[in-house]
């Protein structure tokens, strides 16, 4: 931070008074030092806040979202979006409901609660259905034109969803999750319980989503990508050290192969 020069609004009637004062004794290393460190902390506070209200980074790590976001694909996701929590700031701020069809960024519900990122299927009170590879929500057909299908791939919740017995609802779930669906299923439709949503990978054969762990607890939603801001040529296997020596490994084969392995036509591109 610059500070601002003492001398800059005394008046020529002044100068008198002023030359008689002894001389000022130019700032010294303390001085600047303390500047210093005033400016980086007030970089650090404006970067803190800006995490943790504004605006994360995050990179996708799996094939799950594909082709939307592709392994590799590095976003920045907007915190300051949704409302929904209940506090009194929400009525003064651009906030907004979670909408279906909304790319979001949440914290995984068990182990450590990993960050994961899905599109918004069914909102709290919906009805949700899967015939045939198509999502029925309240009994009405969704439009997904970005869906894609592997007909390679076995999943065994790809065609049809929920489960009808709790022996097929073991197959591949979450424990507790296993234990929860079969409560949550009416009739043949899964419901959305209050504050909790039901979100599905685009790659819909090669997502390990709601159907296999359960709903996203609204408190758990981070945000909303907004944008890939670098993209780079990349497998999930790059992904799989998740230690600190494995991501600085990774910053460093990505420095290395920068001009090369960049996909340039995906940068700066809008996430919808």
């Amino acid at each position: 931070m610059e500070s601002l020069d003492a001398g800059t609004s005394i008046s020529d009637s002044a100068e008198h008074a002023v030359s008689t004062a002894p001389p000022l004794r130019s700032a010294g290393p303390k001085s600047s030092y303390a500047d210093f460190l005033e400016s980086l902390l007030v970089t650090i506070l404006l970067a803190l806040f800006g995490t943790t209200f504004v605006l994360q980074a995050f990179k996708i790590p799996s094939q799950s979202m594909e082709p939307t976001l592709l392994v590799g694909d590095h976003l920045l996701v907007n915190k300051f979006i949704f409302g929904g929590r209940g506090a009194w700031y929400e009525k003064l701020l651009p906030y907004r409901p979670v909408r279906r069809g909304d790319i979001i960024v949440f914290k995984f519900p068990f182990d450590d609660h990993p960050h994961y990122v899905k599109r918004v299927i069914g909102l709290p009170g919906d009805r949700i259905r899967i015939v045939n590879e198509r999502v029925l929500v309240n009994g009405n057909f969704l439009p997904e034109p970005y869906v894609v299908h592997d007909p390679a791939s076995d999943d065994p919740f790809a065609d049809n969803f929920p489960p009808s017995d709790r022996a097929f609802s073991r197959f591949g779930l979450r424990p507790e999750w296993s234990e929860q669906i079969i409560s949550s299923v009416r009739n043949g439709e899964l419901i959305v319980p209050a504050d909790h949503y039901f979100v599905m990978g685009d790659n819909r054969d090669r997502s390990w989503d709601s159907r296999y762990w359960g709903f996203v607890d609204r408190r758990a939603i981070m945000g909303r990508p907004m944008v890939i801001y670098w993209s780079v040529e990349a497998t999930a296997e790059d992904y799989n050290d998740r230690s600190l020596l494995g991501a600085v490994r990774g910053i460093e084969d990505g420095l290395v192969h920068l001009s090369s392995r960049t996909r340039w036509d995906r940068m700066l591109r809008e996430v919808h």
